[in-house]
């Protein structure tokens, strides 16, 4: 149990659980940062099942704020992509405001570790329906990368994200970044997958550098606080350093 004046992080999560996810204390359980979180109740990753839920975010931030949380992040990946750029800053920026803290998203997280990783050509594996890939093609295409390829595994489910096995996400990866011929690096996007022990290797097979969700996430929001989030073992993006 960290004491309650340690830097705090307040995780918004997507589930209505609302718990921590395991990826938090995987890379920073011994760094004294404090995470907390709120579940929103997503209940279809699909945007009607998005639509059901944004009325929560600023009501559940304002509750992270209240229990300590210094700096706030939205984990939700598709949540905060599929309406472009505008909305996600929009939605980062009301959050900042409501709280009086820092505040981020997913969609900024992945972002900031792909311009952290120098990529620009992507390969992007998803858990997503079609719909989804193709917004995140989009959002990230108007944000100056090029998409070389996004293979998905059309999973809507909430809780089936975390049941995909490693070996099927190693092969989405592999046969991902194949098709795109030659990309700078690997975007594993879905904050319920579990691609955190898939960095390291994933890197070594595919000779390219790759990014995640959830990783990046927390990784973003140590930076957004000013902790040191180089983690050795984990990949190249916890191989950059200390904060800046």
């Amino acid at each position: 149990m960290k004491p309650a004046d340690a830097p705090t992080i307040g995780l918004l999560v997507a589930p209505s659980a609302g718990r921590v996810p395991p990826e938090a204390p995987q890379l920073y359980g011994d760094s004294g940062v404090r995470f907390i979180s709120q579940g929103l109740g997503v209940g279809e990753v699909s945007p009607s099942g998005f639509d059901a839920v944004e009325a929560r975010i600023l009501e559940k931030a304002r509750l992270l704020e209240r229990a300590g949380a210094q700096a706030i992040i939205l984990m939700g990946t598709s949540l905060t992509f599929h309406r472009g750029p505008a909305y996600t800053d929009d939605l980062r920026d009301e959050m900042t405001e409501v709280t009086g803290v820092p505040c981020t998203t997913m969609s900024h997280a992945i972002v900031d570790s792909l311009h952290a990783l120098g990529l620009r050509r992507l390969a992007v594996a998803t858990s997503y329906i079609e719909e989804l890939n193709l917004a995140l093609r989009i959002y990230l295409e108007q944000l100056g990368f090029e998409v070389a390829r996004v293979e998905g595994l059309g999973i809507r489910g909430i809780e089936k994200m975390r049941l995909v096995p490693p070996q099927t996400l190693t092969e989405l990866a592999c046969r991902t970044v194949k098709l795109a011929g030659n990309p700078d690096g690997l975007l594993m996007a879905c904050t319920g997958l579990n691609s955190l022990g898939l960095h390291a290797g994933l890197e070594a097979k595919l000779g390219i550098p790759m990014t995640s969700s959830a990783p990046a996430g927390l990784w973003h929001a140590m930076r957004l606080i000013g902790q040191p989030t180089d983690r050795p073992g984990f990949g190249r993006l916890f191989a950059l350093g200390a904060a800046r």
